[in-house]
């Protein structure tokens, strides 16, 4: 309500009559920070006293009225969302972590959600063997601050439409720092066309190398005609790196070349097996050499674990409608939540008032809602007033009062 100015956009979205626009968000978007996606949930929250107090709901909603009205304006909200995503990470001045080359990491990937045995609109057979969508997510920072879901048929391939994809994320990037930015992507996205439209929004890029049919024995001929060294990593294995520019450009191509001659046990092959590994990236050697380069693609993996959270600690593996617009839009409720959370947790679940977990970078959205959102207290109405009471030796009082101090 404060960091974010959704009660004044909301109103664009026009009704006669009803229940407020900002009502219905404010009531799923608190649902989503509890990790209940479905709509029966607001049965149980809409008589709650702290629940409408704390988020500021005049009007509760029945959980038919939210699915219809979700169901009918889900186009125009999605886009009032996505903004305020990035308007609170731009108020909650958040930190922006960065790499050992001064870049921000930019990770975008395609991740299945299993949907199957459902007639929901837009499931489709997906690449992991079952029937979901297969929406792509944006992360920024090492936090992993996310910019952007949007929830795409299961059998869509990753980069189709991937440069609407990047007209929609970038300029959110941009708006959030003004350090250079790396994108990072798997090598589903390894096309001209993107490397072309990195170079004109002068971003940064790294994205895994796709062989295709590319002639192993090709290979090592260049290596040895370029006089790259042989690394020897066991008896029968042998693997080096080559380099070459690419598209006529100061972009480079890195290739890893292993070639094997036997197994692990020593067991020979009756001929040498040539495998390729490559990345294709933007990043000058005087930036980044190829080890450097390779440790950079490594870390994208990070990013799989901001999937996770979308789909476990939010409850977002089975999206609750059977429409696509609609489940379109709850994922972009979601990312607005998982902002939220994520600020919660390194705000107040990573200094020394914390309650005594691990030392970590960044906590999991199930620990901030572990800690902080399902803390046992008292309700007390007095005065016309609401008032939190803890116990004695409550462990997340001084976390919780950080956070509620912060806003």
């Amino acid at each position: 309500n404060k960091q974010t100015s959704l009660a004044k956009t909301s109103r664009s979205v026009v009704k006669r009559h009803g229940i407020a626009n900002i009502d219905l968000i404010r009531t799923y978007l608190g649902l989503i920070c509890l990790g209940k996606s479905d709509f029966e949930a607001v049965e149980l929250a809409r008589h709650d006293p702290f629940f409408k107090a704390s988020l500021g709901i005049k009007q509760s909603p029945s959980s038919a009225r939210l699915r219809q009205r979700f169901d009918e304006d889900a186009r125009a909200l999605i886009p009032l969302l996505d903004e305020a995503s990035v308007e609170f990470l731009r108020n909650a001045s958040v930190t922006i972590g960065t790499l050992a080359t001064g870049h921000v990491p930019l990770d975008m990937d395609v991740f299945p959600m299993d949907n199957s045995n459902t007639k929901k609109e837009g499931v489709a057979y997906t690449y992991k063997g079952h029937d979901g969508y297969a929406p792509i997510a944006a992360y920024l920072g090492l936090e992993g601050w996310c910019l952007g879901c949007e929830l795409r048929p299961g059998n869509q391939h990753a980069n189709k439409e991937f440069i609407h994809t990047l007209d929609r994320v970038l300029p959110r990037a941009r708006a959030l720092t003004n350090a250079p930015i790396l994108t990072r992507l798997d090598s589903a996205h390894d096309a001209l066309e993107n490397r072309q439209y990195f170079r004109q929004s002068q971003f940064d890029y790294l994205i895994k190398w796709n062989p295709r049919k590319q002639d192993g024995l090709d290979w090592v001929d260049k290596a040895n005609a370029a006089g790259s060294l042989w690394c020897h990593t066991r008896p029968g294995k042998m693997e080096t790196l080559v380099a070459e520019p690419l598209d006529g450009t100061d972009d480079r191509l890195i290739v890893k070349i292993t070639v094997r001659q036997s197994d692990a046990l020593g067991q020979l092959f009756l001929e040498p097996q040539i495998s390729l590994e490559g990345w294709t990236t933007s990043l000058t050697p005087a930036v980044a050499d190829n080890a450097a380069v390779i440790a950079l693609y490594r870390d994208h993996a990070t990013s799989e674990q901001f999937h996770s959270e979308f789909k476990t600690d939010l409850d977002l593996e089975r999206l609750p409608s059977g429409k696509f617009n609609t489940n379109d839009l709850v994922l972009a409720f979601a990312v607005l939540g998982y902002n939220i959370l994520r600020w919660m947790g390194q705000r107040a679940l990573l200094g020394p008032d914390a309650p005594v977990r691990h030392k970590a970078k960044r906590r999991r959205l199930k620990t901030v809602m572990q800690e902080l959102m399902y803390m046992a207290c008292r309700l007390v109405s007095s005065g016309r007033q609401l008032t939190l009471r803890f116990g004695q030796h409550c462990p997340g009082f001084k976390a919780f009062t950080t956070v509620y101090g912060s806003v």
